[in-house]
């Protein structure tokens, strides 16, 4: 009869492990168990530091670069048939980034770390700078011409952004659709002060 190739009382696994009944070495494990999927990646606390940071940032610039409702200039502007009053940005504006944040964490939780998803990171943070420097031309330099071609810019950003979000979370890059949508939105107000003013 063949001799077995194990000694008495113990088993092989994976990758030339062996189990016996006194001692399991987890280290043998891990690569089997990693492609069942039954192991967790660390988190990458330090990127999702800086990105939350990114993002609150931007956030706080933007609000301060808006006008309050008695600023003189946008006061006097004929605006938009469909123009939300001025309460609604200040609901709105923060719903989106929050939405914003909760996508790129679960793009950076997907991915495992910064460098893995430093594509859709890359757009991440040029995306939260073109926000900032709408505000900026828009209500800054008040110059609506200028503010709707970097609107052009953000929208085309957020659509690739959307796209490479996808490929580590699919619902991250659902999260964006409300935020491209007020973007599109924010357009046709933008173009109406444009034209009418």
């Amino acid at each position: 009869m063949r001799a077995s190739a194990c000694p008495k009382g113990a088993r092989s696994g994976p990758a030339g492990a062996k189990l016996t009944r006194r001692r399991f070495d987890p280290d043998a494990w891990r690569p089997y168990l990693q492609g069942m999927g039954t192991t967790s990646r660390p988190f990458d606390w330090p990127g999702a530091g800086l990105i939350t940071a990114a993002t609150l940032g931007a956030l706080a610039l933007g609000a301060w670069l808006s006008p309050s409702g008695d600023d003189p200039w946008y006061a006097t502007l004929d605006k938009a048939p469909l123009n939300p009053p001025d309460i609604a940005f200040a609901i709105i504006w923060p719903v989106l980034f929050a939405l914003m944040l909760a996508g790129a964490l679960m793009v950076l939780k997907d991915a495992g770390n910064f460098k893995r998803a430093s594509a859709a990171m890359g757009l991440y943070f040029t995306m939260l700078g073109a926000n900032v420097c709408w505000s900026l031309f828009f209500f800054g330099f008040r110059e609506p011409a200028i503010a709707l071609g970097v609107l052009i810019a953000l929208w085309l950003l957020i659509a690739t952004m959307m796209l490479r979000f996808a490929v580590h979370s699919p619902r991250a890059a659902l999260l964006q659709v409300p935020y491209l949508l007020w973007v599109s939105f924010a357009a046709y107000l933008n173009v109406y002060v444009w034209v009418f003013n």
